[in-house]
């Protein structure tokens, strides 16, 4: 039998963030000093060539006495990355059919625009009625 789950020690609190495929777990434990800890896990969804799906994980043990210095670190970077490329999520172009989808911005668009020229054309066919009229 094996010990994997002994070296794991209490759990006092925990969160969960999902976030697509990937699932972040911010987990409160007690060592056997009693004394409190936090591990982030990083969950992330994948699946095999035979269609099987599993999961992905990595983990951080984060203690007490690095906390001032874990969050002053964190801050100086998610700042960096919001100064310099702004609040603007771009996440579909990180799905694998993005291309397939879009075919480049240029005909994406272009396509927006020929859907809204068919849409102005259809509505010539009606009459503007005010509720008025009714």
């Amino acid at each position: 039998m094996s010990d994997h789950g002994q070296n794991e020690q209490e759990e006092i609190h925990s969160e969960v963030l999902r976030a697509g495929r990937r699932t972040y777990f911010f987990d409160v434990r007690a060592t056997k000093a009693d004394d409190y800890y936090l591990t982030i896990t990083e969950s992330k969804k994948h699946t095999a060539d035979n269609g099987n799906v599993f999961y992905k994980k990595h983990k951080i043990y984060l203690y007490k006495e690095d906390f001032d210095q874990f969050q002053d670190m964190l801050k100086e970077a998610t700042d960096y990355i919001i100064d310099n490329r702004g609040e603007e999520v771009i996440s579909d172009r990180h799905e694998p059919d993005y291309q397939k989808k879009h075919n480049g911005d240029f005909n994406y668009h272009e396509e927006a625009f020929k859907e809204e020229e068919h849409s102005e054309e259809s509505n010539k066919e009606f009459t503007d009625i005010s509720f008025e009229d009714i």
